[in-house]
């Protein structure tokens, strides 16, 4: 794993864009690994909440679990960027989307298997999640559910 280290110091800080697990994301990471998708729910009103926390973010309740998430969303809106960042190991342009889950919370993803163009990416296009590896760590993407190109 690529780092900055600050040369007074010996500790070596991850690269900004290599995701770092905490105690509150630990399962989430864990289940990507498995290439099983784990999303917060709330006992308390039954929503899906989006990023983890032990507190649901729509009425406070402690009384959390994790769940297994469906995989499957739609496309919200995304950008292209025609200059992806090295740690892709992509060459052209690379997408950073917005996704709806069938649960219902909004999380920012990539759409992969797919040609990045505004031809291709239709907002509201159904998705499913797929596991990519990044760095070392496996990463959440999607991908169009049915054709691809």
């Amino acid at each position: 794993m690529q780092g900055s280290c600050n040369q007074a110091r010996t500790v070596c800080m991850p690269h900004p864009l290599i995701p770092v697990p905490t105690p509150e994301t630990q399962e989430f990471w864990d289940g990507l690994t498995r290439s099983v998708f784990r999303i917060r729910e709330c006992c308390s009103c039954g929503k899906f909440y989006f990023p983890p926390s032990p507190i649901c973010s729509h009425c406070s309740s402690r009384d959390v679990r994790w769940s297994d998430a469906s995989g499957k969303g739609s496309l919200y809106s995304y950008t292209i960027q025609q200059k992806p960042a090295q740690f892709w190991a992509t060459e052209g342009p690379r997408s950073v989307a917005l996704v709806r889950l069938e649960e219902g919370p909004l999380l920012v993803s990539s759409v992969v298997n797919c040609e990045q163009t505004p031809e291709k990416l239709k907002l509201d296009m159904d998705l499913k999640a797929t596991f990519e590896k990044f760095a070392d760590v496996t990463v959440l993407c999607f991908e169009p559910l049915g054709e691809t190109s």
